[in-house]
């Protein structure tokens, strides 16, 4: 685990515990922007539209933190940054499946 939720004790509602994780709307874009594979800053902040660059920065800080995205520069010039799920961010694909099927049905019925 994180040192971030190290650092907090966990709740012990499994449910507030995943919400804890991915608590906004942010966070389950950019999981649902990298399930297919890993992406540059850029990538991330023009598929998700209106967030902004600050916030983007900052919930893709809090989601390396807490284990769900690996953040890797290369040394070039300029430097390239790419974010990638880790196993445990990639772990919440039924999740997003899941929310993708009940807003489907959802959209289908309103």
């Amino acid at each position: 685990m994180s040192e971030v939720i190290q650092e907090k004790r966990l709740p012990a509602c499994p449910v507030e515990v995943t919400l804890t994780l991915i608590s906004n709307k942010w966070k389950v874009l950019i999981l649902r922007d990298l399930l297919p594979g890993a992406k540059r800053f850029g990538e991330l902040k023009k598929s998700i539209g209106t967030v902004t660059q600050k916030v983007l920065t900052a919930q893709l800080r809090e989601m390396e933190a807490s284990g769900l995205l690996t953040r890797t520069v290369y040394a070039e010039v300029p430097p390239r940054v790419e974010y990638a799920l880790t196993e445990l961010g990639y772990s919440l694909k039924p999740v997003l499946d899941a929310m993708q099927a009940w807003g489907s049905d959802y959209q289908a019925k309103h």
